[in-house]
C-alpha cells in the first residue's frame, strides 16, 4: 500500500507544521536484532547529532513526576523475557497531563530527534511490544490512580484509571455484590494493557472479551491530546484503541461493565481422548443457553500421573476409577468448566450441573469437582506465580504462542500440531477453547479469523533451566506456524508479533487501509508503541 500523506497539524493553535508520513513497516532498521539473546546484550546507543540534546530537552519539561536517565534496563525487560530494548529515558507521570506533555514536546521536537514513546503497565508483553528502543518508556505504575467510582444502578460500571490493576478492580467492585463480566485468566495486569490488546478468558463465549466490556475512554493519543471517547463520541478512536495494539492513544482511563457477582464456584474438570468428541462437547456447551459460566480446554501430551496431580485442588467423583487410569503415553483433552453460585442456591446448582454434564461424553472416571470461592478462582493463577518466583522459575523467557482458529479447521490443525510437531507440554500448560464471536462487537481493532466459531489456541511454554530451552521452543512455534500456512488454516495470531510488511498486511486483511488511516489521525508520525513493529518513526517538514 503506498505512503500516506498527512495533513497539517496544529501545534499550539498557531504554528502549523506539515508532516510527510513514513509509514514503513519494522520499527527496528535492519540488521539490528534485540530479540536474538535474552541476556542484556542490548547495544549501546549509537551517536547521534541530536543525541546530547535530547536527555535536557526532556528535563525542560515542567511535570508533576519526573524522567530517569540512568539505570533503566528494567524498562528494558519484560515477561517474555527475549527482548530487550533499551530506552533513553524513562517517564515515572503523576498525571495524565505529564503523559500529554511529554508526547507534545517529543512530536515538537520530531524534525531533530527519531524519540518514540512507549507505555509499561507490568510490562507482561512477550516480544518487546512495551519497549521503546532508544526512546521513551512511561511507566504507568507512577500515574497517580484516583478512587475508583462505582455506579450500581441499572447499568453498573467502575471508572478507573488505566494503570489500575484488575485484581484490585475485583476486589473493590465485590464490595457492592459487582464485578467485572469478562476476565484474563492472570488478573495482575493493567486495565490499560488488556483493553490495547483484547483480554480473553473462558468468559469470552457469553460476555465477548474485556473491550467488548467498556463504555468510555479517557486516551491520550500520538498528537499529544487528551481526548474521551466512547461509541457515540469519538467513536473511530474508541473502536480504533480497543485491540490497537497501543498504536493510536494510550489509555488513561476506562469505564468498564460490571455484572451481580457471586460467592462462590462450582470447579470441574473432565479427559477426554478423542479430539473431535472433546471439540464437539465444548462447541455444544458454548452454544446453549444455560451453560457453564467458564469453559476453557487444555492439551495434556504423555503427562505421566495426572489425575494425581490433580487431587491437591479437586476430588474425584469415584476416587476407585480415578486411581486406575493411566495418562502416560497418551494425548488428553481436558475441559475445564465453572458456574458461579451463592451457597443459599447449591442444591439448584448441583441440578444444573448434572444436567449440563449428561449431555457430554467424557471419560467417566476422569470427573474432578472442587468449590472454592469468586476470588481464589480468578486469582488461580497468581498463586501459581508465587509458587514459581519461590523456586526462581518465573522470570525466564515465555516464548508464547496465541493463535485464532476457525471453527472449521480446527481438527486438521490439532491433528496436524498435537502429537507431531509438539510431542509433550512438560514446559507449560497449552490451552485450547471456542468462543461465540458472534456476540463480539466487530468494530474493534482486534482482528480474528471471519468465522463466527473460532477457537483459542494457547502454547503457553516457558524455557525453564534444564529443558530443551528457547531455541528449541521459538524453532517449535515457527514449525506450528508455519503448518498454518501451508494448510490454509486462515489461523491469526492473538497478542501478534511479526516482521515484515507483508506479514502485518496479511494478519489485518481487509482492516489494513482502516488501521493506517487511524495512524495517519491520531499519531502521524508514527511516535506511540514502536515496539509493536507495525510503523517506522515519521519525519517531519517545517
Amino acid at each position: 500500500m503506498g505512503s500516506p500523506v498527512c495533513g497539517f497539524l496544529k501545534q499550539n493553535n498557531i504554528i502549523f507544521l506539515r508532516f510527510f508520513a513514513i509509514l514503513v513497516l519494522s520499527c527496528i532498521p535492519d540488521g539490528t536484532n534485540l530479540c536474538s539473546n535474552p541476556s542484556f546484550d542490548t547495544p549501546t546507543i549509537p551517536p547521534h547529532s541530536s543525541s546530547s540534546s535530547i536527555p535536557s530537552s526532556l528535563k525542560t519539561l515542567t511535570l508533576d513526576g519526573y524522567f530517569s536517565f540512568e539505570n533503566l534496563k528494567h524498562a528494558a525487560k519484560d515477561f517474555g523475557n527475549i527482548c530487550h530494548y533499551l530506552p533513553i529515558a524513562v517517564l515515572h507521570p503523576k498525571s495524565v497531563s505529564d503523559i500529554s506533555s511529554t508526547i507534545k514536546h517529543i512530536l515538537y521536537m520530531s524534525s531533530v530527534t527519531k524519540l518514540t514513546v512507549a507505555a509499561r503497565g507490568r510490562g507482561h508483553s512477550l516480544q518487546g511490544q512495551a519497549q521503546a528502543y532508544e526512546g521513551v518508556v512511561i511507566n504507568m505504575e507512577s500515574l497517580d490512580r484516583p478512587s475508583m467510582y462505582i455506579e450500581n444502578g441499572e447499568v453498573p460500571y467502575v471508572d478507573v484509571s488505566g494503570s489500575e490493576l484488575w485484581i484490585n478492580i475485583l476486589h473493590e467492585t465485590l464490595k457492592y455484590g459487582l464485578s467485572p463480566k469478562s476476565w484474563t485468566d492472570y488478573l495482575h495486569l493493567t486495565v490499560g494493557g488488556t483493553l490495547s490488546n483484547a483480554g480473553i478468558s473462558g468468559q469470552a463465549f457469553r460476555h465477548g472479551p474485556q473491550i467488548d466490556n467498556v463504555y468510555q475512554l479517557e486516551v491520550v493519543t500520538g498528537r499529544g491530546e487528551v481526548v474521551t471517547c466512547s461509541d457515540k463520541e469519538n467513536a473511530d478512536l474508541f473502536y480504533g484503541v480497543l485491540g490497537g495494539l497501543g498504536q493510536f492513544g494510550i489509555i488513561t482511563r476506562a469505564r468498564i461493565s460490571l455484572g451481580p457477582a457471586e460467592k462462590m464456584v462450582k470447579w470441574i474438570r473432565v479427559l477426554y481422548s478423542e479430539f473431535s468428541t472433546f471439540s464437539n462437547d465444548q462447541e455444544h456447551l458454548i452454544s446453549s443457553n444455560n451453560s457453564f459460566d467458564y469453559i476453557e480446554g487444555f492439551v495434556m501430551i504423555n503427562r505421566t500421573g495426572l489425575l494425581n496431580n490433580w487431587r491437591s485442588s479437586f476430588n474425584p467423583k469415584d476416587p476407585i476409577q480415578a486411581s486406575q487410569f493411566s495418562s502416560d503415553g497418551k494425548i488428553l483433552y481436558c475441559l475445564e468448566m465453572v458456574k458461579y453460585f451463592n451457597p443459599e442456591k447449591i442444591d439448584v446448582l448441583n441440578q444444573d450441573i448434572e444436567k449440563l454434564l449428561s449431555e457430554l461424553n467424557y471419560i467417566p472416571s476422569t470427573l474432578f469437582l472442587s468449590e472454592v470461592s469468586y476470588v481464589e478462582f480468578l486469582d488461580r493463577v497468581h498463586l501459581s506465580e508465587i509458587k514459581l518466583r519461590s523456586k526462581g522459575l518465573w522470570e525466564v523467557p515465555h516464548p508464547w504462542l496465541n493463535l485464532l482458529i476457525p471453527k472449521s479447521r480446527i481438527l486438521d490443525f490439532a491433528e496436524g500440531v498435537f502429537g507431531n510437531i509438539v510431542k509433550d507440554n512438560n514446559n507449560g500448560p497449552i490451552l485450547i477453547y471456542p468462543v461465540n464471536k458472534a456476540k463480539w462487537n466487530n468494530r474493534t481493532s482486534m482482528v480474528t479469523p471471519e468465522e463466527d466459531i473460532i477457537y483459542l489456541v494457547a502454547f503457553l511454554l516457558s524455557a525453564l533451566p534444564g529443558t530443551d530451552g528457547l531455541e528449541h521452543i521459538m524453532t517449535q512455534n515457527q514449525h506450528i506456524l508455519d503448518f498454518c500456512a501451508k494448510a490454509q488454516l486462515g489461523a491469526k495470531q492473538y497478542l501478534p508479533h511479526y516482521h515484515t510488511q507483508d506479514e502485518w498486511q496479511a494478519h489485518f486483511g481487509t482492516q489494513w487501509e482502516t488501521f493506517v488511516q487511524r495512524k495517519s489521525a491520531y499519531d502521524p508520525l508514527a511516535i506511540l508503541a514502536p515496539g509493536q513493529r507495525i510503523f517506522q518513526k515519521a519525519i517531519s517538514i517545517t
